[in-house]
C-alpha cells in the first residue's frame, strides 16, 4: 500500500484499477516482477475470485512479455506470502529451477539495471 501511495519508490511496468506490477529490489532473476493487488489482503485465498482471476491474467500477460524480452525457457509463478502481509505474486523469467529459490535472490541491484529491465518489459507489454 505504501508503494502504491508513492511513499516507497518502485519501478512499475504496469498498473490498472485492480493491481500494479513492479520489480522487486532483490530479484531472483533479471525481469522478476511482483503482481500486487491494490486491496490490502494478507493471504491470497482471502481475495475475491474475480480479483484472483485478474491477477493471474495480468501475471500471464507479463510472463509472455518476460519470455519475449529476456528469452527465458519458462516463467515461474510463486505466491508465498511470508515476506509482507500483502498478497503478491512473483513472476520470474527462468532457465532452471534454481532461479526460483529465494536463497539465490540478489542482495542488491543497481537502480539503472532495474530500469533497463523494466523498459524491456514495458516495450513488450505495449505490443
Amino acid at each position: 500500500s505504501r508503494i502504491f501511495a508513492g511513499e516507497i519508490p518502485a519501478t512499475f511496468v504496469y498498473t490498472d484499477d485492480i493491481c500494479g506490477v513492479f520489480l522487486p529490489v532483490n530479484p531472483l532473476a533479471t525481469g522478476h516482477v511482483l503482481v500486487v493487488p491494490r486491496v490490502e489482503v494478507d493471504h491470497w485465498i482471502d481475495l475475491p475470485g474475480d480479483t484472483v482471476a485478474h491477477l493471474m491474467a495480468v501475471a500471464q500477460r507479463v510472463g509472455k512479455a518476460q519470455q519475449a524480452a529476456f528469452g527465458c525457457e519458462r516463467v515461474g509463478v510463486i505466491i508465498a506470502g511470508y515476506e509482507v502481509p500483502h498478497v503478491h505474486i512473483h513472476v520470474v523469467p527462468t532457465d532452471n529451477m534454481s532461479q526460483l529459490d529465494f536463497a539465490n535472490a540478489a542482495a542488491h541491484v543497481d537502480r539503472d539495471d532495474l530500469e533497463a529491465a523494466a523498459s524491456r518489459l514495458r516495450a513488450h507489454l505495449r505490443e
